[in-house]
């Protein structure tokens, strides 16, 4: 018990001291109790009460009373944001779910036991005082020991009360390394439907956490939702890749490669962006395949993938930051690189279509890629050389910003006002920078934008379109070649 007593913050202590001088019951519950007992920290720390809310706010007058659960925040003015406000919650029992979501009816209850037996799972059903007492009504110390995600009584009952609980399972057996508990396996397959009632949000939240977790794993917490029927209700274009073989370059379908690609990224603690992008990186390639065995081919499954992932991340409602940038990487997380081929201006141009700040990124992404596909080197030659390159050119103009020239100055010497022709002519000059760096010189911009200035706004915009339409070498030409060879 005294090593338990350790684990708790003096904050949290003094809380239960508070309530228990003060002649009620008081217990650590949730996830706090739950990690208290494996041995882990906990993140967030949850108090439960037989004291009513009106008598919790007695105790501690500088607290927060807003909702209709008997939840009341109490501030410790701890520096530590995990302990800054603790939640006290009156013992209470729940009823009537006619939504799948939120009880109908709230009771304040008299008994720790009450209380736990409205708790999600047996794991998170334990309750622990101030002494480090445990409360074990339903085995959940037993359940962790076995390592079993088991619901709290009839599992059916448990998942009409909130429908969530059917994801949650599967994040916290992801989460903790555990398996689910037979029963309550089957009771999620039978109740998988029910996941339609629930918000979008809340949803992606979970899948969020799988996808972060760190146990079994995300990939296994991805592949255990198709295994019980939930996928379809999270993102189900994930589904068109089971069973989709690919060709000679692949040695697993589109399925089965999606989530070692994503394992990887996990098991190189990847950000959530990198690891979504990695789980999506190929989502579009059974839209996109054609043929069968070998020499089947996914022309433009990048592009495709990229638009089915807008359509995902608008429908989890995730944000237009983390949106934007998985959707990049998919798109462009198709790039090859054979030394000798691709010119220094080839490399400044791929930097400036893909961008700089998601270099590093995409290159996560390649390597999942490939180890995705079986080979078994994540890093080949070629990306070591690639890599080498970039930074060779790194600190060469990619950008108009980049330009010893700028639009103002040229408006300046060139008694110009602003509009499309200084947009032409510094696209022109761009682009020929981006072949010969040593052009990035003012008074040889200048001097060029002379020329330029000199010819008609129709003869300025052919000149500007043709520059601003020139292919990348790794979008025609050499890579075109490259893709042909790899059936992409």
């Amino acid at each position: 018990m005294k090593d338990i007593v350790e684990k708790i913050p003096k904050e949290v202590r003094e809380i239960l001291q508070k309530l228990e001088e003060a002649g009620f019951l008081a217990y650590i519950v949730g996830g706090a109790a739950r990690d208290i007992v494996i041995g882990r920290e906990p993140k967030d720390w949850d108090i439960t009460t037989d004291a009513v809310p009106e008598e919790i706010i007695s105790v501690f007058p500088d607290s927060v009373y807003e909702n209709k659960f008997g939840t009341v925040g109490v501030k410790t003015r701890s520096e530590n944001k995990s302990v800054a406000i603790v939640e006290v919650t009156t013992f209470r029992v729940e009823g009537g779910y006619s939504d799948f979501r939120h009880p109908d009816r709230v009771v304040f209850a008299n008994k720790i036991e009450d209380d736990l037996g409205r708790r999600d799972f047996t794991i998170n059903a334990i309750a622990v005082n101030i002494k480090g007492e445990i409360v074990d009504p339903y085995n959940g110390k037993e359940d962790i020991q076995k390592k079993l995600i088991k619901a709290v009584g009839d599992p059916d009952e448990r998942f009409n009360e909130d429908a969530l609980r059917l994801i949650r399972a599967v994040r916290f057996a992801a989460e903790l390394g555990f398996d689910i508990e037979g029963e309550t396996m089957d009771a999620i397959v039978r109740k998988s439907a029910l996941l339609k009632e629930i918000a979008i949000e809340r949803i992606r939240d979970e899948f969020v956490k799988i996808i972060m977790s760190v146990g079994a794993g995300p990939a296994w917490g991805i592949a255990t939702l198709r295994t019980l029927g939930l996928l379809e209700y999270v993102v189900p274009e994930l589904l068109e890749g089971v069973d989709v073989g690919q060709n000679k370059h692949h040695i697993y379908t589109v399925w089965e490669h999606n989530l070692r690609a994503l394992d990887y990224a996990a098991k190189e603690n990847c950000s959530l962006e990198v690891r979504i992008a990695a789980l999506l990186h190929d989502v579009g390639k059974p839209k996109s395949k054609a043929g069968e065995g070998p020499d089947s081919t996914f022309h433009n499954h990048e592009i495709i993938g990229a638009k089915m992932t807008a359509k995902i991340m608008e429908r989890l409602h995730f944000s237009k930051k983390i949106s934007d940038k998985v959707i990049h990487l998919v798109r462009h997380h198709l790039f090859y690189y054979n030394v000798g081929e691709v010119t220094e201006a080839g490399v400044r141009r791929f930097i400036r279509r893909v961008g700089e700040e998601y270099i590093e990124d995409l290159f996560k992404i390649r390597e999942a890629d490939r180890i995705g596909s079986g080979v078994p080197k994540a890093v080949p030659y070629k990306t070591r050389h690639l890599r080498f390159m970039m930074d060779k050119v790194r600190r060469d103009p990619i950008l108009p910003k980049m330009l010893a020239l700028n639009g103002s100055e040229i408006m300046n010497e060139l008694k110009l006002s602003p509009g499309p022709r200084v947009g032409y002519i510094l696209a022109i000059l761009l682009e020929e920078v981006l072949d010969d760096p040593k052009k990035n010189e003012k008074g040889s911009l200048l001097n060029r934008s002379k020329e330029l200035n000199e010819v008609s706004d129709k003869e300025l915009a052919i000149i500007a379109d043709k520059a601003k339409s020139r292919k990348e070498e790794y979008e025609a030409g050499v890579e075109a070649e490259i893709k042909k060879r790899h059936k992409v």
